[in-house]
Parts: C-alpha cells; sequence; structure tokens
C-alpha cells in the first residue's frame, strides 16, 4: 500500500488549518477515521487526532505504535507530528491532551462524535478545571478533502481504469440460469484479481423487477431471459474508491428495455458534457433530470445524479437537486464524483449508467472505461 509523502500531508494540513483560523479554534479534534487517515497516513480501526498550529497529535493505542513509528522514518512520514499513548480508553487520553496542550477553543467534527462522548468530555474537562471551550464544527476537513491533489488524482485514476477486466467478468457472467450471487462472487473475485483491496460497498447484482430497486443487494433470484441487470460495484484502490454501473440484458432485451436504456444513457453523456469548472453541481444534475423528464421517465428518477469519491465512497460533493437553505456548490477543477442517473419502474425494471469523473480546468475526464451501450452485447 503507498501512501502520499510528507510534502502532499504538509499541504493538506495548512489547507485546514486555515480554515481554523477563519473559526477562531486553537485546534480540531478530528475523531473520523477517514478524515485521520487524510491528515496522518494513519490507518486503523481506531485513533484521535487533535490538529493544531504546531503539531498533529495522533493519539494510538499499542497495536499501531509500530506502523506509525515506521511510516514516521519514510518518505510518507507526518509533519510535526507527535504521538500520545492509549493504555484504555481514548476518551480519557483525549482529556488529557487537551488539557496537557491548552487548547482554549477546540473544534470537534459534530458529524462524528456521538452526544454521549460530548457530554462525557464536557462533564471530564470542568472537573480537572480545565478552562477549555468546545465549540461545534461541520465538514472541515471534508471540504479540504473535495478538491483532490495530485497523488489523489493518479490513484483515483489507476483505479476507475483497473476496472475495465471487472467490466468484462462482470458481464460475461450475466447469462439465463445463474444466481445473482453467482455473479456477485464473480465480480467480487475480479476485483481482488484487478489488485483491489476489497469492494468499496456490496455489489449490486440486481434482476429483472429486482432491479427497479436502486440499492437493491445481490441475492438469490435466478436470471431469466429478457430480464435487465444492473451491474453496481467499485474496489478500495490504496484506500481509494471507484465506482461503475451498467445495464445488461439476459437474451435480447425487448423495445421497453432499448427505449430506457436509450433516455438514461443519453441523460448520462448529457450530463457529463456539462460538467466544466464553473458549473452549479445541481445544473448537472438538471441536465440529466430534464431528459428523463422529455422521455416520460422523470417520475422514475429519484435519486441525485452523482456523489464524491475518494477515500468514501460517498463524499462531497453531491450532484443532486438544490437546496434552499444550503448554498450552491461550484464545480472546480480536481472535483471527482460519479454521473449515474437511473429509471426504476416497479414490477418492470430498472437501469442505471454510472461513471466516474474527474473535472479539469477544461471540462472533464472520464476515468472508468469501456462502453455504456452494453444492453444488446
Amino acid at each position: 500500500m503507498s501512501f502520499p509523502d510528507t510534502a502532499t500531508l504538509e499541504r493538506r494540513l495548512s489547507r485546514v488549518r486555515e480554515t481554523l483560523d477563519s473559526l477562531g479554534l486553537d485546534a480540531l479534534i478530528v475523531t473520523d477515521l477517514i478524515n485521520i487517515r487524510y491528515l496522518s497516513n494513519h490507518i486503523g480501526s481506531a485513533g484521535v487526532l487533535v490538529l493544531t498550529r504546531e503539531a498533529v497529535h495522533l493519539l494510538i493505542d499499542f497495536r499501531y505504535d509500530t506502523a506509525v513509528r515506521d511510516r514516521q522514518r519514510s518518505p510518507a512520514a507526518c509533519p510535526d507530528l507527535r504521538t500520545w499513548a492509549v493504555p484504555g480508553s481514548y476518551d480519557e487520553a483525549l482529556a488529557g491532551c487537551l488539557v496537557e496542550i491548552g487548547a482554549a477553543r477546540a473544534g470537534f467534527e459534530a458529524t462524528h462524535l456521538s452526544v454521549a462522548r460530548h457530554e462525557w468530555l464536557i462533564r471530564t474537562l470542568a472537573a480537572r478545571q480545565a478552562e477549555i471551550t468546545l465549540r461545534s464544527t461541520e465538514d472541515v476537513v471534508e471540504q479540504a478533502r473535495v478538491i483532490k491533489d495530485e497523488t489523489e488524482i493518479a490513484t483515483l485514476r489507476e483505479a476507475a481504469a483497473r476496472l475495465a477486466a471487472v467490466v468484462d467478468a462482470a458481464v460475461a457472467a450475466v447469462r439465463e440460469g445463474v444466481v445473482e450471487r453467482v455473479v456477485a462472487g464473480v465480480i467480487e473475485a475480479a476485483l481482488r484479481d484487478a489488485g483491489f483491496e476489497r469492494p468499496a460497498f456490496d455489489t449490486i447484482v440486481a434482476s429483472g423487477p429486482n432491479s427497479a430497486l436502486p440499492h437493491y443487494r445481490a441475492g438469490n433470484r435466478v436470471l431469466a431471459q429478457g430480464d435487465l441487470v444492473v451491474l453496481d460495484f467499485g474496489g478500495v484502490l490504496d484506500g481509494y474508491c471507484s465506482d461503475l454501473t451498467r445495464t445488461v440484458a439476459v437474451g435480447t432485451p425487448d423495445a421497453e428495455a432499448r427505449r430506457v436504456h436509450a433516455a438514461v444513457l443519453e441523460a448520462q453523456q448529457a450530463a457529463i458534457a456539462a460538467v466544466r469548472p464553473g458549473v452549479h453541481a445541481s445544473s448537472i444534475d438538471a441536465v440529466a433530470r430534464t431528459i428523463l423528464e422529455h422521455h416520460g421517465l422523470g417520475d422514475a428518477f429519484g435519486h441525485g445524479t452523482g456523489h464524491g469519491l475518494g477515500l468514501d465512497v460517498h463524499e462531497q460533493p453531491r450532484i443532486t437537486r438544490p437546496r434552499p437553505d444550503m448554498p450552491p456548490v461550484t464545480l472546480a477543477p480536481g472535483m471527482v464524483f460519479t454521473i449515474e442517473p437511473g429509471a426504476y419502474l416497479a414490477g418492470w425494471g430498472g437501469v442505471r449508467i454510472e461513471d466516474d469523473v474527474l473535472v479539469t480546468d477544461a471540462g472533464c475526464d472520464v476515468l472508468t472505461p469501456g462502453r455504456r451501450d452494453l444492453l444488446t452485447r
């Protein structure tokens, strides 16, 4: 597994520190493990990070001592890292860290710190007579993650490219008489063969009427002649997620299947063509939605047109309808997200086509490979 180098981490930390300055915070308590990885290269099932202007305080238990120590002797060392031993409770160690470093105003990730843990910290700091104010923050690190750096873009390009062989294996596995779970097994084996660490999410193989369920998982249904089969899968490479969907038919698709598939493909390609810097994310959604409405399928498209990709398979930006309570999201070079319109007709079936795109200075690059018109193979 490869990691970003020290210079890349330094740039990430600088961006987040600028946000802390604008918020008037002395420190940020980071409890989301993905955000901890992004800022420090620490990977594991536990950890807390406290970022200050002077240091990166990483709280870890003995399971990670050797890995962190070895990484700090490598080109992937985290700058200004100070490790704190956690012999028992992470929350006890965090309270001790905050008292010792004297952060008067510490932000915490409201999305990732439970109410119970927050209340415990308040009580514990008060009992220690620590003059520390805890302030709720939202998406401080996530906003930095929206624009991918060169290391991330290279990894996401490679992850998307490796899906080519997986698509071939998936399409070849779709045959009459095969069980959905068997097709999913073929896909997941192909992901491993392509060098992915693991699937990015539970593989979707949705056949016949099941294809009308956008987040159906592979079940025990046997594929039959005339079925539409939605194949949605992705892999994790060096921590970064890819995500792709193709819809194929078992045997010869009927006229309605061809009509719906053509409409979804038209909507997807138009949305991709509309991606460029300066455009609102919601306008990309509107392009896809308008085309499906033109084909009488507006009510059959109930989800957003896309979502960000990175260390999480679903992250910012969201390519969806505008929200009156939120400022618009403007696309910028370095953003990576999916374009995945769909149409779902209960009791009949559905179609979804999904690709990963990178916003560039001139427009966008489609990262995922291969044909999208795979209904008739």
